[in-house]
This record gives structure tokens, sequence and C-alpha cells, in this order.
């Protein structure tokens, strides 16, 4: 094991990519003027008006004629550095061999897979192939794609509101992973559910955060709760829960600040907003989704284990997934919690946010045929 440490930490890292300008996230200022809502049905309003959710709320949807072809799994993971990493690795090593098993094992830990997802699947593929169970390299991928699938399909569990109305799903995570963006998709997908939705701004830490989920809630159509920078958090969720339920809103959606996961007074409010929330419905939250950036690496394992003490999450949105060669997370986060992975990320535009799927996650990083 050390001589594999030492080939890993001799890897030269890859060229920087340059992605052109930086997109709108949770920690961009934004512009202090709001839109006016626009109400479905209202004077002026058509669907083709709504926002595209990609990098800002300006971004607009573009008209049915001229809309982008949406991009396939494949298409948005072929180009990540994991799958590259897989893809090369395969292709320089048509060989069996304890050698590819080692440059196996530093591609998943250079990913992020994770020690114990990454012994877990190299032990058992040596011991195969020590068996004599593959005919070729080939076989060998092919085994390695089951596997995978099989530590992956437990966990792609949809979100399914199910009856309960308002269902409350409560945004968690820490500063900079794109909570407010991931806020504004899954309100555009509620709405494209025929959803009645409404917003609460429970980030009253951090400025600009209320102004920004305004205007995502103006471009969209959909009301937000507010009370302003410095309000108790909790008490702008439990007003919001009661408009919510005054109004026969079908889903509210709560942000909340963007904790660093080391801030014990910070964590202790989530438990507050859960306690609040009780006392109009024991059920609530219906959902605690905590947001994760999938370039973070093995940071968000110890990331997920503090929110699961303070509030207990119970499903995952992984994003920034394309482009990045530590998609390897998502399998860390499987093996480690078993917690249901809701969405994950695989770009900027709103269609981009995707309901998870274990094959099709893995065919875009490790397809069938080489």
């Amino acid at each position: 094991m050390p001589s594999l440490w030492n080939k890993l930490a001799n890897r030269k890292p890859p060229p920087p990519v340059d992605r052109g300008p930086a997109p709108l996230d949770d920690e961009a200022p934004v512009a202090p003027s709001i839109p006016a809502r626009q109400e479905p049905g209202s004077p002026g309003w058509h669907a083709s008006a709504l926002p595209n959710i990609a990098n800002g709320p300006d971004d607009l949807l573009a008209t049915a004629a001229a809309a982008v072809p949406r991009r396939g799994w494949r298409e948005r993971l072929s180009d990540s550095g994991f799958a590259r990493g897989l893809s090369s690795l395969f292709a320089r090593n048509p060989v069996l061999s304890d050698e590819l098993l080692d440059e196996l094992e530093i591609t998943l830990l250079s990913a992020d897979v994770g020690v114990n997802a990454t012994a877990e699947l190299i032990d058992d593929l040596r011991r195969r192939m020590h068996k004599r169970e593959f005919a070729d390299a080939a076989a060998l991928r092919e085994a390695l794609r089951s596997r995978m699938v099989a530590l992956l399909e437990p966990v792609a569990q949809p979100l399914d509101p199910g009856g309960r109305k308002p269902f409350v799903l409560l945004v968690v995570g820490v500063n900079g992973v794109g909570k407010t963006t991931t806020i504004g998709k899954l309100a555009r997908r509620f709405q494209q559910e025929k959803r009645d939705v409404l917003l609460a701004a429970g980030d009253t830490f951090r400025a600009a955060a209320v102004a920004q989920l305004q205007e995502w809630g103006g471009r969209l159509g959909v009301p937000v709760c507010s009370q302003g920078q410095g309000a108790d958090s909790a008490s702008v969720i439990f007003d919001a829960l009661q408009m919510a339920d005054a109004h026969g809103k079908d889903v509210m959606i709560a942000d909340t600040a963007g904790r660093l996961h080391t801030r014990s007074g910070l964590m202790d409010e989530l438990a507050k907003v859960r306690r609040v929330l009780g006392k109009l419905d024991a059920e609530a939250p219906h959902e605690v989704l905590m947001v994760i950036d999938g370039t973070t690496g093995q940071n968000a394992i110890n990331q997920v284990r503090q929110f699961i003490d303070a509030i207990g999450v119970t499903g995952l949105a992984v994003t920034k997934l394309d482009g990045t060669a530590k998609g390897g997370v998502v399998f860390a986060l499987a093996r480690e919690f078993a917690l249901p992975i809701r969405y994950v990320g695989l770009g900027e535009r709103a269609e981009d946010l995707r309901t998870f799927e274990a094959r099709a996650f893995l065919d875009g990083l490790l397809p069938a045929s080489a």
C-alpha cells in the first residue's frame, strides 16, 4: 500500500481547464433591484419567459424552436476527468495484470471514490482475476461496471412528495455548493409537474441571500416568504409554512444559511428550525435535502456526517459533476451513508439537474463498449 500511495503522490496534476466566466453561485453578489413577479395568466405572461436557471435568474429559457437539445448522461459525463481516466486506463492496459488493478486503484482513489469503497472493489476484482474468472481486461471492465452499479442502485431513489400538502423541503449545505441555484431548479421542476410552490428565504445570515432568492422567485412567478437579513431563520420558515398551508401550496422549499460544518451555533439553528416546524406539522420537514459540491471530494463525507448529527439528512443532491475529476464522491457517499441520492447536477441549465439514475450515471463514466 505505501508504494501505491507513492505512485499517487507523484502523479502530475492535470492542466487547468478554461471554463470561461464563473457561473453565479450562492456567494456571488446580486443587483439590489428585484423584478416584479409575474403570475401565470397575468397580462404579458407566457411559459417561454421563465428562466433557464443556469448561471443566474437572467438566463431565460429559450423558445421551443430555439431550444438547445438536451444532452444525455454520456455526453455530460464523458468529458469529466473521472470518465477520461477510466477510459484511458483500459485503453493502455488491454491485458489482465496486477499492474492494471494497481492503476485502477490509483484512478479510483484520485477520483475520490474513497478508501473503503475502492478497497472493496479492487479486492473483489483481484480475487476473481486470480481465480481466472476473467478472459481479458474487457471482462474485468464489465465486472467493475456491475459492481459499481450495484453500489449505486440502492441509493438511486427519486424524491416523491406523495400526498403530503404542503410538502416541506428543507435545503441545507455549506457555503458555495450552489444551494440557491439548486432551489431555483427544484422550483422549476415542481412547476413542470403542475405543483404550486412557495419559497422560504431562511438564509438570513448571508448578505444579499434574501434578495437573491426573491429574484429567483420573481422570475419564476413563485412567491417568496422573507423577513430580510438578520431575521430569525426559524421564524421565517415557520411563517412560510403557515402561508403555504393557508394558500393551499403543494410544495414549500426552505433555504437555510450556508453553514460551515464546524460552526456549532449555525448547526444548532438547524435543529431549532426542525423543532419549530414540528409545532405546525409533526412530520415536517418531510425531506432534508443536503446539497453537496461534487468537486469537494472526501471533505463531503465529513460535511454529511455533521449535518446528519445536527438535523438528520434524508436525501442528497450532488452538484457540479460535469467536467470534474472528483465525481467518484458519489460512490463514497453511497458506501458510507446509504442515503438516497435524489439529484445530480450535470451542467448549468435548468434541465441539467437530473433525477439520479445509477445505470445511466455509470454509462456516462464507463460505457459498456470501449
